[in-house]
This record gives C-alpha cells, structure tokens and sequence, in this order.
C-alpha cells in the first residue's frame, strides 16, 4: 500500500504570487499528489503548523562548502561539499569550476560527472576559462584563455555529458564558434566576467537568444565594470535584456556581493521570473573563519567574508561566498525587503525552468517530484525531503 504523508503550514509553491497561508501539501511515491488551501482538502487534515513549506531549492552556482570545494576536492570531499547544502535546502546543485589548465578542468569535471550521474549534483558548471583576465576577480588570470570550441568540446566528452552551463566573456575570441558548441551539447551560456561594453554586450545577447534558448548572465555585478549612466555596460544590457524577458540574471544576495538596495532594485525592475538567485558558495560554507583554497589559489575567511589572501595582509578580491542558497533566500527577504514568495520563486522555479527542469522541480503541483523544503518562520530549516525521501 503507497504511504501517504500530509503537511500542513505556510505553502509557498514557487510561483512568485503562490502564498497559501494555510496550506496543505500532500504527497506519496516521490510525487505531489495535492496541494491547496486547508479549507479545500477533502481530507481530514492535520492540525495547524507554522511551519513553511516550498519547493526544495535549485543553486545554479556552487563551488563547493563544507570544507570542500569542487575545483580541488576529491570524490568524498565534493559528495561532503554536496550535503552541506542539501542539509540546508538546497535539492538541486550546480557543481561549479573555476579556470584553470585544461588537464585540471578534465580531471575534475570527469570526477564531478560521476556525482551528476548518481543524481548528487545536476549538472557541471565550468566557469571559465573563456573570460576576460581584466575581470577575473578571483580566478587565477594565468588560466584564462581565448575561447577554444575544440576545448570546450574536449571537456564535455571527457565529462560524458554532464556539463551544463559556462560562464563566457561575450567579448572572448571565437565567441559565434563558441556558442554554436554550447547550443549542440545542450549547454547554458551564461555572460560573465567580462569587460565588454553594453553593444558587444547586446550583440552577444541576441546571438545567444536567436533560436530561443535560455542564457543567463553570471552573478550580474560582480565581475564586470559597474553601472554607469553613460556607460551602461554589461550591467545595463543585461537588465534590459532580462526585462524583456530575453535573459536570467544571477544575483549573490549574501549582503557582501550586493548591496540589499541593488538586490531590491532588480527585482522591482526585471521582476523574480527573471531573476535566479546563488550562492556562490566555496569550501568555507558552513565552516569557521579560515583559511581555504578556491581552485589554485588561497582564500582567507574573516568574519564570515572569503577574499583572496595577500602577502600584505590588504583586503584581495573576494572569492565566493560563505552561505547556502536558503540563507540568500533569508537576506534577500529581511534586508533587501523582497516579498517571501518572490525570493523562494528566484531560487526554485527561475532556476529550474533554466535548466529545462520545470516540468520535475522548483514548484509544488500536483505531479512534480516531492522536493520539499520545511523552514520555520524565520526561515531556518526544519526538513528537506527529495523526491519524498527526507535528506536531514
């Protein structure tokens, strides 16, 4: 006999108007058999909670946590890396690289598809090495190289498929080459990293959009010239192409990366459809204070910020993030004053219909996989269930 579970509680369903306050999700078999408001169950339903129920979370960039990070771990320390995150809300995962030689990136993303394969992670996400050095923020500029279809190629053969995204500078060389490779092997491109001027920007946006396809430009901000109202740059194209519907943009809002002004501005203007938030996240996600390695290069941790580490002890670039997708979720909400179900919609369906998922994941209906997120009221995690089968 198919085991029946019911909650009962806050129900935010991924759709960025979907807030049933009192609401009931039920499901069985790793599906959502109904989801609605109390008064319409036509069972006997269980007592009020105040509990938050939403759709388990999609983190479309993540390079490691818990002590481990993707570009230098081995099979163990990614798999650790993965469930500090799932712990934490966090159902569909990203596994994110950074630049660097191509027998590194081969190694890596070969150990990395074995993950995706057992349903660990969902995808590769190689972010570079086909960036532009004058943004390389904290990647190591001496493995930055122009872009090379015949590498990109070599990489997800070696990765048997499972590479899903790349980050790329629109400016970099043999950019249409480029594109094209990514559009044959199913892979997302994402804009970033970048110094290009908003025409090469807009160019490089319609390339990518003539046939329809998804693209998304990497963590919007961060990594590229800043606004300028004589010089929009990348920023200003970026969200006048997303505001058009025509691109998702990433946003790390972790109150380091962003401003909570800037994060409240974006989603007033492009809206949450448009906007799928990340973590980011490195080996210090969810450890203390310290120092790490993000790739080839070190990363010292204070008071919760990961920056480069300097002979000089100066402040370096900062290097990723420290928190979970959920804990974004909590700043978006509290500090940039986002509405609750348009910061949980930008980390679960935007991100999902991203990566062609929305069909499986980032909303609760009837039918999809019972990838479930339980938060108290403040957003803090109670239970994460995948596909019904509890993962705390």
């Amino acid at each position: 006999m198919t085991e029946t579970e019911v909650m009962r509680g806050r129900v935010l369903n991924g759709d960025p108007d979907g807030d049933i306050a009192d609401g009931i999700v039920e499901f069985a078999d790793g599906r959502v058999t109904w989801v609605g408001a109390a008064s319409d169950y036509p069972r006997d339903a269980p007592q009020p909670t105040d509990d938050v129920i939403m759709p388990g979370l999609i983190d479309l960039h993540c390079h490691g946590g818990g002590g481990f990070d993707f570009p230098t771990a081995d099979a163990e320390g990614a798999r650790t890396a993965a469930a500090h995150h799932r712990r934490n809300g966090t159902t569909g995962l990203m596994g994110s690289l950074v630049s660097a030689q191509p027998d590194v990136l081969a190694r890596q993303a070969t150990m990395l598809a074995d993950l995706v394969e057992d349903n660990t992670l969902l995808g590769v996400h190689l972010e570079g090495p086909f960036l532009n050095s004058a943004r390389c923020g904290a990647q190591d500029p001496a493995a930055i190289t122009d872009g090379d279809p015949e590498l990109f190629n070599n990489l997800c053969e070696t990765a048997r498929g499972t590479v899903r995204a790349m980050t790329v500078a629109p400016e970099t060389a043999r950019f249409p080459e480029l594109l094209a490779a990514m559009r044959t092997a199913d892979v997302l491109p994402s804009l970033g990293h970048t110094d290009a001027n908003a025409a090469i920007t807009i160019d490089a946006i319609g390339a990518a959009t003539s046939d329809g396809g998804a693209v998304t430009a990497t963590h919007l901000f961060n990594g590229m010239p800043p606004l300028h109202h004589r010089s929009p740059g990348p920023v200003g194209a970026c969200l006048a192409a997303a505001g058009r519907g025509d691109i998702v943009v990433e946003l790390i809002a972790d109150g380091v990366h962003l401003a909570p002004e800037t994060v409240d501005l974006v989603f007033a203007t492009v809206g949450p459809e448009q906007i799928a938030l990340v973590s980011d996240a490195m080996a210090a996600a969810g450890m203390r204070d310290g120092d790490y390695q993000l790739g080839p290069l070190a990363v010292r941790v204070r008071d919760g910020v990961a920056r480069l580490a300097t002979d000089d002890g100066s402040p370096g670039a900062i290097a990723g993030g420290t928190s979970t997708l959920l804990e974004v979720v909590r700043w978006t909400v509290n500090e940039a004053k986002v509405p609750l179900a348009q910061a949980v919609s930008s980390a679960t369906a935007t991100p999902a219909r991203v990566l062609g998922l929305a069909d499986e994941r980032g909303h609760i209906a009837v039918g999809s996989r019972a990838d479930l997120l339980v938060t108290d009221h403040s957003l803090r995690p109670r239970r994460v269930l995948s596909a019904g089968k509890e993962t705390r």
